[in-house]
């Protein structure tokens, strides 16, 4: 079997980690063992561009469970988890994925593309922009994919309004269990981790600057607070930020923010957020990060231009002087500091979004022929299952409308 990984002698850590991941991914595995005697994927080969996490691979399994042929690279030079990378291979996954593969990032996106997959999976979307543009003759068998991510879903739509698209994508980003949980509660919580590994400062009384109150902000400033923060959020949005201030949190212009901010983080998935007219600006010992998915909200080449020196001096943490002398501290190379500093998102919340991904799948298999080289959402019907199966895992019982409610609520005659 194809695959080139950091250290194949990793696997048995990999296998580790994978295994407690499927202990915390109840909906998954419910789902592999009620399609695995049907093989809804045989005979069906997938290319797919994720972060190599441990929760990526108890999808992968599942995939394989399923019938699928799956062949593999990360989304990210710095997110891809070495050893489980080594597991996945030793399984039999066609995997391009190791830390540090900036030079060939690309090229392990070729490999996979090169295996002339009929489905495509999507983190960024990567793997269908390289299709479209590098090898479209390589789309001949491709019946449809997903993506998984708010950035990608938008750069597929532009590709859509724009005429480009050549097969149907189903964004699995927009499934209300997965943006109001994994974005949400993920973000939050991995984004936190990713800081404190790599900085190890605390966070109580520290001034914690967020730019965008999207669903990834949302999640963050509430974690961020509930660590004894005090949240400044900076947007361009002005219903969000009304939702912000709502919150309790302060809302200001990212040129005033920059002056009084202790920690950073970017979560626009725009461009140019934080930016070289900023870099005086900042306070000793601010803390520069980013959450979104590409690494341009930070402009890190005019800070590495303007820094009179730069030094790491923890892993994912590089001091830079600036020409006034104060320090500063980029993380994970401005990179998504939640899956470069620390794990990604935790298993439970992941749970629901390979849920989605594989029903997605599903999907597309059995109604692509219907389907228009579009970006479609996710049906409710899905996120109402994914969510029935999470809380039966959780042990939790709903109430049922009884057939006079059901009545009540479809009728309009019934008045004061």
């Amino acid at each position: 079997m194809a695959y080139k990984v950091k250290d194949i002698s990793l696997k048995d850590a990999g296998k580790k980690k994978i295994e407690w991941a499927e202990a915390h991914m109840p909906v998954l595995i419910a789902l592999k063992e009620e399609y695995e005697k049907e093989q809804p994927l045989k005979g069906l080969k997938i290319a797919g561009a994720i972060h190599v996490t441990k929760e990526v691979a108890v999808l992968l399994r599942t995939l394989t469970a399923l019938g699928a042929s799956v062949a593999w690279a990360g989304c990210n030079p710095l997110s891809t988890q070495d050893d489980v990378a080594a597991a996945l291979a030793d399984e039999g996954i066609e995997v391009y994925a190791w830390r540090n593969n900036h030079d060939e990032y690309y090229w392990c996106i070729d490999q996979i593309i090169a295996t002339k997959p009929n489905l495509t999976m999507d983190d960024g979307g990567d793997v269908v922009f390289r299709l479209h543009t590098d090898f479209p003759q390589m789309m001949t068998d491709v019946i449809g994919g997903t993506e998984e991510t708010t950035t990608g879903v938008h750069r597929l739509k532009a590709m859509a309004k724009d005429g480009k698209l050549k097969y149907p994508i189903i964004a699995v980003n927009n499934a209300e269990t997965k943006w109001d949980f994994d974005n949400i509660y993920g973000t939050g919580q991995g984004t936190i981790d990713g800081i404190l590994r790599s900085t190890s400062v605390l966070l109580a009384g520290k001034n914690f600057v967020i730019a965008g109150y999207g669903h990834c902000g949302k999640g963050l400033a509430m974690r961020a607070k509930g660590m004894g923060s005090h949240v400044i959020v900076t947007e361009v949005d002005p219903i969000q930020a009304l939702k912000a201030r709502m919150e309790g949190f302060d809302v200001m212009q990212m040129d005033e923010a920059v002056k009084i901010g202790d920690i950073f983080v970017t979560a626009t998935g725009c461009k140019d957020v934080i930016v070289e007219k900023h870099f005086k600006h900042l306070k000793e010992g601010a803390v520069l990060s980013n959450t979104g998915h590409f690494n341009v909200e930070v402009d890190v080449k005019a800070l590495e231009k303007h820094a009179k020196s730069k030094e790491e001096i923890r892993d994912n943490c590089m001091k830079y002087v600036l020409p006034n002398g104060k320090n500063v501290y980029l993380l994970a190379e401005g990179r998504l500091v939640n899956l470069s500093a620390a794990e990604g998102h935790p298993s439970e919340v992941m749970d629901l979004s390979f849920a989605n991904q594989v029903l997605a799948l599903l999907q597309i298999v059995k109604f692509h022929k219907d389907m228009k080289p579009e970006v479609y959402e996710i049906p409710a019907e899905q996120d109402q299952r994914i969510a029935m199966l999470k809380l039966k895992s959780m042990d939790v019982n709903l109430d049922s409308l009884t057939e006079e409610q059901k009545k009540y609520l479809g009728s309009y005659a019934e008045g004061t």
